[in-house]
């Protein structure tokens, strides 16, 4: 039960991220939470094949390349899911740095509740 409450406020925060954001449009809730679904499979398959893949310039960046590898996924995420749309590269970065916020935000509200 909990895995389903947290999949429903990651859906919550991609459309709390899209409103703040007016570069970054979902159509509806629905979609907002195919793109977290769509999300959550690409940060599990993509993103460790990327980071490893980047190693040498992550470590010569200090980590922040992993921002551009955040941003990258997203938009692979516009890209497959019909009714997200991302604007351009530095959307896509604002975009996965409040949704992390978000995300982690109401993991910490639901932790308060389980105690």
């Amino acid at each position: 039960m909990n895995g389903i409450a947290r999949f429903l406020l990651s859906g919550l925060a991609v459309l709390l991220t899209s409103y703040l954001l007016p570069g970054v449009h979902v159509e509806h809730y629905g979609y907002a939470l195919l793109v977290a679904a769509v999300l959550a499979i690409a940060n599990a398959i993509v993103k460790p094949i990327l980071i490893i893949l980047t190693i040498p310039i992550t470590i010569f960046t200090l980590g922040l390349f992993l921002l551009v590898i955040n941003a990258f996924i997203i938009m692979l995420v516009d890209y497959f899911v019909p009714g997200f749309r991302v604007d351009g590269f530095w959307w896509a970065l604002a975009f996965s740095l409040i949704l992390s916020v978000f995300n982690s935000m109401f993991t910490d509200l639901s932790k308060d509740k389980e105690r």
